[in-house]
This record gives structure tokens, C-alpha cells and sequence, in this order.
């Protein structure tokens, strides 16, 4: 039962950020909950701009969001305390997956991982993340959905033409979930 509500809650944050990033980036093309080849995982978004591809991992949590960096050993995620570090395999798969979809198809397109917090009471609400500055962990940002926003509508190298024919590429080798 716990678990059916862990994942009711994070639909409902995926649902919230896909029409807030539909209204917010009118030039970037979206995909939404992809399924990850031989598994069981799926993709929340893929956000397809000028600037590059960006998977995107939703999460939707209580609590201050902070990045330990200690003297000696690995930084951690924390939220509300406790250790989320382990979130950062997932999107790291996430990311090898798209990687690998457009090995042949578009090679030297970067491929960006993120994970965008979705505050429980929904976006506008105080989601935990600095707002002056934006956390990262492992080579990945932790954005909220505004500054997400922001970020995938930022000017890059990629055409609309190019931008059309990976995403076309994407949405045919990853299947919706």
C-alpha cells in the first residue's frame, strides 16, 4: 500500500511538471515516461532544445535538498536528512540509455542528466533547493521547475530541424512506459 502511494505521488509530480514545462518552453520538444529498455524503469522526461538533450528525473519530497561534500569520500544527496545519494544511479542510467539511442543518430549531441524537484504541495510551493544558486551532484543539476524551465530554453548549437529529427529518433527507440 505504501509503496502504490510512493508511486501515486510521483506520477502526480511528473503530470505537474510536464504542463508546467509545456507552457514554459515553447521552442523545446518533450517526451514523457519512457521506457527503459529491458527494464522495468522508465525515463520521466526528455526535453529535446537547442542547447542539447536533458533527461530529466521528477522527484517530489519534504525537506531541505543540500549537497555534503566531506573532506574525504564521495558527496551525498540529502533530503530531510537522510541519504538520497542512490538517486543519482538511476539518472546516471537514464542518461546511458539516451546516450546509446543516439549514438548513430546524432553523436556529438550532448546529453545532460537532471533531477528537478517538484515541492509536494506543487511547483510554486517551496521546494527544498537553494534560490540564489543551483546544487549539483556527480556532474548533475538539481533544479526546480523554474529554473529547469530557464535552462531549456537557453540558445545553443542545435537547429529546430535537428532538434525535430532526434526527437523523432528518441520517441521511436523509446517506447512510452
Amino acid at each position: 500500500m505504501a509503496d502504490e502511494k510512493h508511486w501515486a505521488t510521483g506520477a502526480q509530480g511528473e503530470a505537474i511538471l510536464a504542463e508546467f514545462l509545456a507552457k514554459r518552453c515553447h521552442d523545446v520538444l518533450l517526451l514523457h515516461d519512457r521506457r527503459m529498455p529491458h527494464s522495468r524503469a522508465n525515463i520521466d522526461h526528455i526535453a529535446v532544445g537547442a542547447s542539447g538533450v536533458y533527461v530529466i528525473d521528477t522527484k517530489r519530497y519534504r525537506g531541505k535538498i543540500e549537497v555534503l561534500s566531506p573532506l574525504f569520500g564521495a558527496p551525498k544527496l540529502k533530503i530531510a536528512g537522510r541519504d538520497q545519494t542512490k538517486l543519482l544511479d538511476g539518472l546516471g542510467k537514464q542518461v546511458a540509455v539516451v546516450q546509446a539511442v543516439l549514438k548513430n543518430a546524432a553523436p556529438d549531441v550532448a546529453v545532460h542528466g537532471c533531477l528537478c524537484f517538484v515541492a509536494p504541495e506543487g511547483f510554486m510551493a517551496d521546494s527544498g533547493l537553494p534560490v540564489l544558486r543551483t546544487l549539483k551532484i556527480k556532474g548533475y543539476p538539481l533544479y526546480y521547475p523554474r529554473r529547469l524551465a530557464r535552462r531549456l530554453n537557453r540558445s545553443g548549437p542545435l537547429t529546430p530541424e535537428q532538434t525535430r529529427q532526434i526527437h523523432a529518433a528518441l520517441a521511436e527507440k523509446l517506447t512510452p512506459a
